[in-house]
């Protein structure tokens, strides 16, 4: 029952980053930016101490606007009428935005401003060498393009049913990315093996149809393969 409940608090939470994303403006926005500045980030010679403050960065933002968001829901729910504290209320919260905001526009020109600049040196310094960097950045994508078609359709919460299976796009996601770093037959054999136990996992448990597991799936797989084939 425990377990149950933890997993129904995170699709709670899930839920709030989903309706964020369908009804504010400025959280589409964010999404849009975070998904570009990863893709960019894979062309780059990032350090882990570089990747971690963009990646805190990009949380800072989109943290801070689902706060914004959450003060101006409950203002609205407790008063409609115009009150001097209402408004300071949803002024500081947007005020937070706004810093971090700056705070983003700030990181983002020390961490690319210098690179971007030379673009004789992307190619060089392309992190092929960096599948941790890799497969976590493809990892992330995976989550966000995935809450991203779910919050389109209307449908389900990234790891609960909806258009997309979010377990088997991780999971053929992994397996894909597996096939590219182990160079064995035997190992992409067990690995698509336990990603297809993982989409039939969720058609038998009548969370996902068939077509959705299948859409997880080429999601999953199209994404290792551009990541690490293409890109990597």
């Amino acid at each position: 029952m425990k377990s149950r409940n933890i997993i129904d608090s995170f699709n709670y939470a899930v839920a709030g980053i989903i309706y964020a994303l369908k009804t504010q403006r400025n959280m589409k926005i964010h999404f849009g930016i975070a998904i570009l500045v990863l893709i960019t980030s894979l062309f780059l010679d990032f350090s882990r101490l570089e990747f971690l403050m963009l990646f805190l960065t990009v949380s800072f933002v989109m943290v801070a606007e689902m706060i914004n968001t959450s003060i101006e829901k409950t203002i609205d729910l407790i008063t409609e009428e115009y009150h001097p504290l209402a408004k300071i209320a949803k002024n500081v919260a947007a005020g937070a935005v706004l810093i971090s905001a700056i705070n983003a526009v700030i990181v983002g020109y020390l961490l690319f401003f210098d690179r971007l600049n030379s673009y004789s040196n992307i190619i060089l310094f392309k992190i092929r060498n960096s599948p941790v960097h890799l497969t976590f950045v493809a990892f992330l994508l995976v989550i966000i393009i995935t809450v991203v078609i779910k919050t389109i359709a209307q449908s389900g919460t990234p790891f609960k049913g909806g258009i997309v299976s979010g377990h088997a796009a991780v999971a053929f996601l992994l397996a894909t990315i597996i096939s590219f770093l182990g160079k064995n037959v035997l190992i992409t054999t067990l690995a698509y093996f336990m990603a297809i136990l993982v989409g039939e996992s969720r058609i038998e448990g009548k969370i996902h149809t068939v077509f959705e597991v299948f859409m997880g799936t080429i999601l999953g797989i199209l994404m290792g393969v551009l990541i690490f084939q293409i890109i990597g």
